[in-house]
This record gives structure tokens, C-alpha cells and sequence, in this order.
């Protein structure tokens, strides 16, 4: 008669032993979830894309040391302004007419004085520039930075990651929380209808009087309503799990028993902060201001630069040997003054330093009062759950008690109920101290930074 609610009484043990068994065999499918959190997290894309602008950005400090090829061109059309006069009339004439009358002929003419517009007109000037860096320390130190840069968002990945990975598991764990809670409260009305039907049919006998009945439809109404809050614990919990892996909030999720891990998993208290990627976020932003800081002061170190020209200039748009030309050079530059410019650009880049040495000690100290937190809230949630699962064998043992004396007619129906609702609540209790459980081991991994996030599935 009540084998429905025998298995609910026997589901929790059947339930340990497949965690007790399965420690080298876990969550298999809650780093499936995990993985596809991974691909499909919006906020992880988000992220990847600013990687991505660190990545392009350190190619385009490396491009720097390679030449630049420009092709440049002009075009001058003028008219009027200042002139250069040549007196070639003044200066040739006396000559050519002293051999005219040597010759006694007209060969030598009389030439005119010549006036030149200083502004070329109908002039054109194409050519195809190369330049290329000699010596530039700031492209130098640019490209480190841009390293140092990309090394903070790679961190600042693996920061979101971890994260995920705990808010994952937390929402994985209270989802099964959910879950246990609506299959009590179901098993408990299969119990409640069951007594319905026998106090009914008691009553039609004459050997019971309405009392019992009246409470077991109280208890049914209580267990109905009970039902439908569980159910709804169930649909907000699947919708937030599923909303972090950007799925469809309705889709189904997959629990499987071996993805608790609290009978056969103890914390490591050997692991501190070390692996933290927040520590390496800073320790990164800490190299970058360092080397910005040697940047400024290396202002004082000059810049040469090389380049060559091939290109044709002339008039009228003429090419031909004597328009087409070559120009090579060096250019230095030498800011040997600058008013203080870069003595004050040093001083502030090395009180970045200093704030960001200070922000690393301060972050490492913090990260140590969370881990020893963490610890504590695992022995706290592993001695609830402890305490849980033997207040749950005591109240399966005292409901099999009451259930033999009612039957044998030695118990009021009300003492029954209050047994059926003490095993129900350690029922209860047992699932959500074992979330409360695994949720604390989530967030003490979290602290350490131990969870494989380069390959969920490897674990």
C-alpha cells in the first residue's frame, strides 16, 4: 500500500551509494554544460573580441619595424607673384654685336633679358617614398606594452571563465535541489492520497470518524499548493542555468546522479591564491606601467630614420630622362629640450607603478581572506550536510515506528502526519544542505583556481 512512498524514503540512500561510487567518475555531463558555456556565453564573446583588439593592436606595433612605402604626388598650375629677373640681354648683346661687326654679318641676334615666375607652372612632382626606422626606441617599448596588454585580457578571459564555472555549477546544483524538492512533495501526495482512500473507506465501515479524513484533505490541499511553488523553483532554476549558456530558457537540462561529488571529494587546503588570473591581471598591468615608465625615459634617446625616393618631375607632364630622379637621406631627430615633458611623464608612469605593486599586495591579501572564508564555509556546509543525512535516517526510522503502531491502531492519524512531515522536511533538509554543500566546494575551487578551464572535459 505504501510502496510508492518506500521508494521515496529509499531514494536518498540509493542516492549516496551511487556518489560514494563514482568519485573518479564526475560530472561528466556538468562540464558538457560547462564546455558549451564556453562556446556560447555572450558575455565570454565579449571578451574574446577584446582579446582579439589586443591581438591586432600588438600586430600593428610589430608592423612598425617594417618600411612604409608611400606614393606621393603634386600638381602646381600658377600665375603671377614674384619673379627672378636675369639681365641675359644686358650681359650677351655687347658681345654678339662686337662679333656681327667682326664678321660683318648678322649671325650673333640680340637676345632679350629673361624674368622667371618663382612659382612653377604646369609643374608636376610624382614619386614613391620608402621610409623605414633606424633607430626609435618608443616602437620598442610600444611593442612590449601591447604584450604585456594582450597577457591582461588572456587573464581577464580566464577571470570570466572561472566565474562561469562557479555560477554554472551553483545553478546546476540548485536546479537538482529543485528537482529533489518537487519529487518529495509529489511522493508525499501519492502517501496523502493513499491515507485518503483508506480513512474513506474506514469511514463507510464505521471504524473511523471523519477527523482523520478532514486532515488528510488539509494535507492534500498543503501538498497541492506545496507542489506547484516546488514546480516553480524548478522552471526559474532551469531558466537561469539555461540562460547561461545562451540556450532556450524551456530546454531541458540532463541530471546525473555522479555529478555530486560530496561522499567521496574533500577540500585541498594546500592550494592558495597563487594560480589566481586577477593576480595576473595585475601583475601584467604592473609590467606594462614599468615599461611605459622606461619609455618616457628614454625620450632623450634620438630617432633616425632612413628613406629613399624614385619618382619623374617636370613640366607639362613630360617623362623622360631628364625628369625622372632618385633621393636618398637620413633623417635625424634629437629632442634634446623639452621643458620637462618627459621627466613629469616618467614621474607619473612610475606612480602607476607603485599604485599597481600596492593594488597586488592588497588583491593577494584579499584573495587569501576569501580562500580562508571559502574553507570555512566548506567545513560549515559539510557538517550541515553530515548532520542532514543522519536527521534523515532518524526520521525514516520514526516514520516506519509511527507507520506500524497506526496500522495496528495504537496512533492518532495527527501523529502520523506530524512523522510523515518531520521525514519529508529531513528530506528536504538533506537536499538542500547537499546543494549547500556542493556549492560551497564550487566556490572554494573558485578560490584556488584549480578548475581545468582550457579543457572542462579533461576533469
Amino acid at each position: 500500500m505504501y510502496t510508492p512512498f518506500i521508494r521515496l524514503l529509499l531514494l536518498p540512500f540509493i542516492i549516496l551509494g551511487i556518489w560514494s561510487s563514482s568519485a573518479k567518475a564526475q560530472t561528466s555531463r556538468l562540464d558538457g554544460y560547462i564546455a558549451e558555456a564556453f562556446e556560447r556565453n555572450q558575455g565570454l564573446k565579449a571578451q574574446q573580441i577584446d582579446l582579439d583588439r589586443a591581438l591586432y593592436a600588438l600586430k600593428e606595433a610589430q608592423a612598425m619595424y617594417l618600411p612604409t612605402v608611400s606614393l606621393l604626388g603634386s600638381y602646381t598650375k600658377s600665375s603671377g607673384g614674384r619673379t627672378i629677373d636675369v639681365p641675359v640681354g644686358d650681359l650677351i648683346n655687347p658681345v654678339y654685336k662686337a662679333l656681327n661687326e667682326l664678321t660683318n654679318s648678322n649671325r650673333y641676334p640680340q637676345l632679350e633679358n629673361q624674368s622667371f615666375l618663382l612659382n612653377p607652372d604646369n609643374f608636376y612632382d610624382a614619386k614613391i617614398r620608402t621610409s623605414l626606422p633606424l633607430i626609435n626606441a618608443e616602437i620598442r617599448y610600444n611593442k612590449l606594452i601591447k604584450q604585456q596588454l594582450i597577457g591582461n585580457q588572456q587573464a581577464a578571459i580566464n577571470v570570466y571563465k572561472r566565474t562561469l564555472v562557479k555560477d554554472i555549477k551553483t545553478a546546476y546544483y540548485r536546479y537538482f535541489q529543485a528537482l529533489q524538492g518537487l519529487a518529495a512533495y509529489k511522493s508525499a501526495l501519492v502517501f496523502v492520497k493513499e491515507n485518503i482512500r483508506e480513512n474513506e473507506s474506514l469511514l463507510r465501515n464505521g471504524t473511523r470518524n471523519r477527523t482523520a479524513l478532514l486532515r488528510a484533505q488539509t494535507e492534500q490541499q498543503k501538498t497541492d499548493a506545496s507542489i506547484i511553488q516546488a514546480q516553480q523553483t524548478v522552471d526559474n532554476a532551469r531558466s537561469y542555468f539555461n540562460f547561461l549558456l545562451n540556450r532556450p530558457l524551456r530546454d531541458s537540462i540532463i541530471v546525473e546522479q555522479n555529478a555530486f561529488t560530496v561522499q567521496g571529494v574533500s577540500a585541498d587546503t594546500t592550494v592558495g591564491v597563487l594560480h589566481r588570473e586577477e593576480l595576473n591581471q595585475l601583475r601584467t598591468m604592473q609590467q606594462a606601467y614599468t615599461l611605459d615608465y622606461k619609455l618616457q625615459k628614454s625620450g632623450f634617446i634620438p630617432k633616425v630614420n632612413t628613406f629613399v625616393d624614385l619618382g619623374s618631375q617636370g613640366f607639362d607632364f613630360k617623362v623622360d630622362d631628364k625628369t625622372r630622379y632618385y633621393l636618398w637621406g637620413v633623417n635625424l631627430q634629437w629632442d634634446i629640450f623639452t621643458g620637462g615633458q618627459r621627466k613629469y611623464r616618467a614621474a607619473q608612469s612610475q606612480a602607476k607603478v607603485q599604485a599597481a605593486a600596492a593594488k597586488l599586495d592588497e588583491t593577494t591579501q584579499q584573495m587569501n581572506l576569501q580562500l580562508d572564508q571559502a574553507y570555512n564555509n566548506y567545513r560549515s556546509a559539510k557538517a550541515a550536510y553530515q548532520s542532514a543525512v543522519a536527521q534523515l535516517s532518524f526520521a525514516g526510522k520514526y516514520y516506519n515506528d509511527q507507520l506500524k503502531a497506526y496500522r495496528a491502531g495504537q496512533l492518532l492519524y495527527l501523529e502520523l502526519v506530524d512523522a510523515q512531515n518531520q521525514l519529508t522536511g529531513a528530506y528536504l533538509q538533506n537536499a538542500d544542505t547537499q546543494a549547500g554543500l556542493e556549492i560551497a566546494i564550487a566556490e572554494l575551487e573558485r578560490s584556488q583556481a584549480t578548475y581545468p578551464i582550457n579543457n572542462p572535459n579533461s576533469k
